[in-house]
């Protein structure tokens, strides 16, 4: 596969997808998602990403929460209510502000984290696997700055 040289002019190299960035990101991710399926089938990686960083935080707005796992208010709003339908995540008053509810993790939630740990471990070492360790740390880094 051919890779384009971004210094030369767009007008002059056709469109070919298979070099395109977003494309080429989204193969990426999907060959992640299947193997992260693999390895944690009982959840989706949106709501393996709210468990987690309400394990990081102990308790969090679900505002916020959505903010801190890149998504947006509805998907949010959908993963929280699955996630408190399997008693996983449940909402409480903030022991700051009576008035304000915070998102925590049941004990089923904080122990399903633990569990599952070690196995989202062996997604991120195997989606890896295909690269050397200066070229996963090289990735890693490329990647933090695009987002």
């Amino acid at each position: 596969m051919a890779t384009v040289p971004l210094e030369i002019e767009e007008d002059v190299i056709p469109y070919q997808l298979d070099e395109q960035v977003g494309f080429i990101l989204r193969r990426a991710f999907q060959r992640h998602a299947a193997i992260f399926q693999a390895h944690i089938a009982d959840l989706t990686a949106t709501q393996w990403a709210v468990l987690v960083k309400l394990s990081e935080l102990e308790q969090a707005s679900q505002n916020h929460l959505g903010r801190l796992t890149a998504m947006d208010a509805a998907t949010m709003q959908g993963v929280v209510r699955r996630l408190m339908e399997r008693d996983l995540v449940r909402r409480a008053e903030s022991p700051l502000d009576r008035r304000r509810l915070v998102l925590r993790l049941t004990e089923a939630g904080l122990e399903l984290v633990e569990a599952l740990i070690p196995q989202a471990l062996a997604a991120t070492r195997e989606t890896l696997a295909p690269l050397g360790s200066k070229e996963r740390e090289t990735l890693l880094r490329l990647l933090r700055k695009l987002v």
